[in-house]
This record gives C-alpha cells, structure tokens and sequence, in this order.
C-alpha cells in the first residue's frame, strides 16, 4: 500500500515537470534514468528530490551560476524537501510580532511534522510555483444598474473574492481554493507587507462578509493584526473549497489539511521566504506593492 501512495506521490510531481526538468534531474542526482524512465518509476522522483545534492547543484552555488532552464516547479520543489530536512537540525525560528518585528518560536518539530506529509510537501511546491506568474484580467457581473465589468488580480483578495458571485456554482471550489492559496502566500512570501500595506480599515470587514463569517466573531477579527485575520480567512476558504465538492479527490483532501494546518504552512512558507528567496534579492516574486 505505501508503495503504491508513494507512486501517487511520484505522479503528482512528475504531473509538473517536463521532459527537460526530469534530465536534470536525473542528472544532478547522478541516477541513470532518462525522463521516460522516471515517467515509468514515478515513485522515485520525490526521492532524488530529497538528495542534498538536488539542493546543491540548483541553489548551493548561485552567485557563480544562476538557475537556468530550471522550471519554477521543480526548482521550489527542490527546495522544499531541503526545507524538510533542515527543520530536523533547527530549534527555533522568528515569527513576527509585528511589522518587522520578530521573535523567536520554538515551533519547529510541529513545522517539521507538517512537512512529514509528502502531499503537503507537494502542496507547498505547487503554490509556490503556481505563483511565479501572477494572472489578472476582467470578468462581467450584473447589477442593478445592468452589466458591468470588473477587474481581478490573483493577489488581490478583494476582487478575487468579486468571482464567487460572478461564476457558476460548479466553479466556486476552484476559486475559493484560489483564495485560500492567496491568503497563504501572502502571509507565507511576503508578511510584512500583509501586516502594513494590504488592507485598509474597511477592507476587513468586507473580506469577513464575503467569507460568511458569523456576526459573534466578526468585529474582533476584523480588530485582529492582518496577519491573524488572513490565516483566519485563509482556514476558511480552504474549508469552503473543501465543502463544497460533492467528492473530494486526494489533492483536496489534503487543502483541508492545510486549512487545519494554516498557521504551521504560513511558518514554513516564512522561513522558505526569509532564508532562501529574500536572502540574496527574489529572482521568483516582484513584491505586491509593485
């Protein structure tokens, strides 16, 4: 039975990369398998992903050679399993108390079983690179003045959540998904610009009615630093993707873990952020405020 949830595992992240990101795979890890091959052992993808020397032949040496032709995916996904490993030698991390304030949290084995899972690995990797490429556009909705069109930014949650009304019933999963992804990358990639720059004071209380939230915790959520409002909205949106599904597949079974989990995520994705992508400028994300 492992074996084969292993090979689901496998699929999932071989699902990501193309015929060139698995030569490399292959080779940076020294294995002799060529892309089909590892297409027909997806199992051993994750594992050459865990390999020190994946991390090292794509991050360990980048001021001499910056990546190139390296997917986003299989570039976060490398990094993610390194993540994993490294929390088993680390007691504690910051956190932040406020706008650039940090404290340290010894969280750390709650964070390293977060990422024992090797779904929630693979979640982590995909929302990381689902991000490198930002999409905005317009949609129509009709008001009581007729029809009217309206912007969306996939990091903006206020006009994301103008989507929920405007799609059919069928397709809210799927943007209630997207919210939950948003909230969790913006409090995981960038929390400082969460904590001082993406709400205004109004703009709380409109993300809590469109989430439904009840009238007896609105107004002390809306009161909440934006970072405990966003995981707390975050959960939710992940739930309702969760809920609303008449049969959840494997992949949304593990969006409601991650909605149960949304704090130990949100830490991860920070110390992903703070150690590797902010640490020498950020080659993958322009900030929201630009």
């Amino acid at each position: 039975m492992e074996k084969v949830d292993e090979e689901r595992v496998g699929r999932g992240y071989a699902e990501h990369l193309n015929d060139a990101d698995l030569m490399l795979l292959s080779r940076a890890a020294g294995v002799s398998a060529d892309a089909d091959g590892l297409r027909r052992n997806p199992a051993l993808v994750p594992r050459l992903l865990e390999r020190e020397e994946m991390f090292e032949e794509f991050f360990g040496r980048q001021e001499d050679r910056p990546l190139v032709g390296v997917s986003p995916f299989l570039a976060f996904a490398v990094l993610v399993h390194h993540v994993a490993a490294e929390l088993t030698d680390i007691r504690y991390l910051p956190d932040r108390a406020g706008p650039r304030q940090r404290v340290p949290v010894f969280d750390v084995p709650q964070l390293h079983d977060f990422l024992g899972a090797p779904w929630r690995r693979l979640f982590l990797a995909e929302l990381l690179a689902s991000f490198a490429r930002v999409s905005s556009g317009r949609y129509w909705t009709k008001t009581p003045h007729g029809w009217r069109s309206r912007r969306y930014n996939e990091l903006d949650p206020l006009r994301l959540t103008g989507l929920v009304d405007a799609v059919p019933e069928v397709e809210r999963p799927g943007v209630y998904r997207r919210l939950g992804d948003v909230a969790l990358f913006l409090t995981g990639i960038f929390p400082d610009y969460v904590s001082m720059y993406a709400l205004r004071p109004f703009d709380a209380a409109r993300l809590l009615r469109a989430a439904g939230v009840s009238r007896d915790v609105h107004d002390e959520l809306a009161a909440a630093p934006p970072l405990t409002l966003f995981e707390h909205l975050g959960h939710r949106w992940y739930r309702q993707a969760y809920s609303l599904v008449p049969v959840a597949s494997e992949q949304l079974e593990v969006v409601a873990e991650v909605a149960d989990r949304f704090h130990q995520a949100r830490r991860v994705l920070n110390h992903i952020a703070d150690r590797y992508l902010f640490q020498a400028g950020n080659p993958w994300f322009p900030s929201p405020e630009g």
